[in-house]
């Protein structure tokens, strides 16, 4: 295990804009780097905010929009320059594998990583990468094309030793990992000693949940329920509104009606619409329904294990 943060590289939504970049994320956890959507300018960013490609091991498109998907053929052909051996896995649907392999066939041919695909379908939950200590799952969202979000989850994490409780009791080295998992102590004379005496509770397991695009919809809040961050698109506010639906997105209010009945930890907004000048003035719009809400820009580090 390591630190689970999070790099916010893009948060702008299709226009391109002098104010913010297109949607793209780097989730880093215990040595490896995963992105979250490839914007175009995702590989400047990296080297912009010290994220290194060595590390990349997946990556998670959540549709095949252009601000979401065209920076990632750039920064693959980057990657064949410089990365020797490891595994890159991309988690898409099946037209963005296809698109994919058209693009590198003419432009990089020959990769010196292997390269993988990881087929998501859009219309159903499921898990895309089960790790020793971090999950990631896709749900379905509401947009003009199909659409994913995505959770990283902590697993549950192992419970930690009363050193002074255990050196009293002589609980030997070989019975530690038993104690960490939950189970009782038996001593040598017989006397079972409860966990609890030997113990404290387990840090905290975090969880991330991204959505971006997606209308408004109560089947977000229910697949996002409990996370301690929730990222969402909020192209438009209030002023704006009318726009929403038509065009598959959300206003700041919708987000944090999203997030108060996810009765999630922290809200963060993002996919800035081009006509957003002012980002505090549509975080206080959803402030106003969901006080913990912040404004994404680029270069925001959210760091997953400090928020309790």
């Amino acid at each position: 295990m390591g630190n689970f943060n999070i790099t916010i590289l893009g948060c702008g939504s299709a226009t391109p804009t002098v104010r913010h970049m297109p949607s793209a994320q780097a989730v880093a956890y215990g040595g490896r780097l995963m992105l979250i959507d490839c914007g175009e300018g995702t590989q400047l960013q990296l080297r912009r905010f010290g994220l290194p490609f060595s590390r990349i091991t997946d990556i998670f498109i959540s549709h095949l929009h252009g601000d979401h998907f065209l920076g990632l053929p750039g920064l693959l052909s980057t990657m064949a320059l410089h990365q020797n051996g490891g595994t890159v896995t991309v988690h898409t649907f099946a037209e963005g594998e296809r698109v994919l392999r058209q693009i590198l066939n003419v432009f990089c041919k020959e990769l010196s990583f292997d390269l993988k695909f990881d087929i998501i379908d859009p219309s159903c939950e499921g898990i895309l990468l089960d790790g020793k200590h971090l999950s990631v799952e896709a749900f379905p969202l509401r947009h003009r094309v199909p659409c994913a979000g995505f959770i990283f989850r902590e697993k549950p994490k192992l419970r930690h030793i009363d050193g002074a409780a255990a050196r009293f009791m002589g609980v030997p080295v070989c019975d530690m990992q038993a104690l960490r998992e939950g189970h009782d102590w038996t001593a040598p004379d017989g006397t079972v000693v409860p966990n609890g005496r030997l113990t404290t509770a387990p840090s905290h397991a975090a969880s991330y949940a991204y959505c971006s695009d997606t209308a408004f919809a109560d089947s977000v809040a229910e697949a996002v329920r409990g996370a301690d961050v929730l990222y969402h698109e909020a192209t438009y506010g209030e002023a704006d509104s009318h726009k929403a639906r038509p065009r598959g997105h959300s206003t700041a209010v919708q987000a944090a009606t999203i997030a108060k009945a996810a009765e999630v930890g922290r809200l963060v907004i993002g996919h800035y619409s081009r006509v957003i000048r002012d980002e505090e003035a549509l975080a206080d719009e959803a402030r106003a329904v969901f006080p913990d809400t912040v404004a994404a820009r680029e270069g925001m580090v959210i760091e997953m294990n400090n928020l309790r």
